[in-house]
């Protein structure tokens, strides 16, 4: 599993011009899953980063966590985060789970959001999508298998 977390003022996501998600202040997360990943480890990922501390402060240090400022969550499905370039300039899906079994985790991944957490939205799965974002700080953070660690 891949994760590009950013954290936002606002951002959409768009399929076939129909905008079909919106959220407000929060954090975007970009989600890639490989064949290994599994969905016991969805709800430790989910808490964390319910619980991340990448919003402000009265002191302006990352210091609050999406559950304190009330923000929303907006997961958007990516297989490119789990591509490889190391077979030259095309990008390499070997290790990307495959349709099927990435479309389930998916599905497991922002269900495991969604018990934890209420203002949980979600882009479209094998879509073409059309994502807006508001990067504010700008605030990125990157990481992967194994998930997040308290």
């Amino acid at each position: 599993m891949q994760l590009v977390i950013q954290r936002v003022r606002e951002a959409s996501v768009t399929v076939s011009d129909q905008e079909i998600a919106r959220i407000g202040p929060g954090v975007v997360v970009f989600v890639g899953f490989t064949a290994a990943d599994q969905p016991t480890d969805f709800p430790h990922v989910a808490q964390m980063l319910v619980q991340l501390r990448v919003f402000d402060d009265a002191n302006g240090r990352l210091n609050r966590s999406l559950a304190e400022i009330g923000g929303e969550v907006l997961v958007v499905p990516e297989i490119t985060l789990v591509a490889s370039l190391t077979k030259g300039l095309r990008p390499s899906f070997d290790t990307a789970a495959p349709p099927e079994l990435a479309r389930r985790l998916f599905d497991a991944f922002v269900h495991a959001l969604q018990t934890v957490y209420p203002n949980v939205a979600a882009g479209v799965f094998q879509a073409h999508m059309v994502v807006r974002l508001a990067n504010d700080g700008p605030v990125t953070l990157v990481t992967g298998s194994p998930p997040l660690t308290a």
